[in-house]
């Protein structure tokens, strides 16, 4: 198995907005080969430097399904839009890639 997240630092005010663009996205996830899983989690929101923090969480059958989908039509066009909504998030998203410890 392998995890695949990406941080997204978002700027107070813009959670709602934030949540209702994912809620919205036309991922085509479950037509991908290997895709397990998908959650969006909301964390902590950091006052004084004025972000709450989100992760997308992926599980994938494994890291090369991950990699196939990233090279996917279906890729391009989850994140066609992405570029337009940079007020919203204060600094790029960070992406984390975990494979699964087998027998842990």
């Amino acid at each position: 198995m392998y995890i695949a997240m990406n941080r997204f630092k978002v700027a107070i005010g813009s959670e709602t907005h934030f949540e209702e663009v994912w809620r919205k996205r036309d991922s085509s996830l479950s037509q991908v080969p290997g895709f397990v899983e998908f959650r969006l989690l909301r964390g902590a929101t950091n006052v004084q430097e004025d972000y709450t923090l989100f992760s997308s969480h992926t599980l994938w059958r494994s890291e090369e399904d991950f990699v196939n989908w990233t090279k996917s039509e279906n890729f391009r066009t989850a994140h066609r839009n992405a570029g337009e909504r940079k007020g919203m998030y204060k600094g790029p998203p960070v992406f984390e890639g975990f494979n699964v410890v087998p027998g842990i």
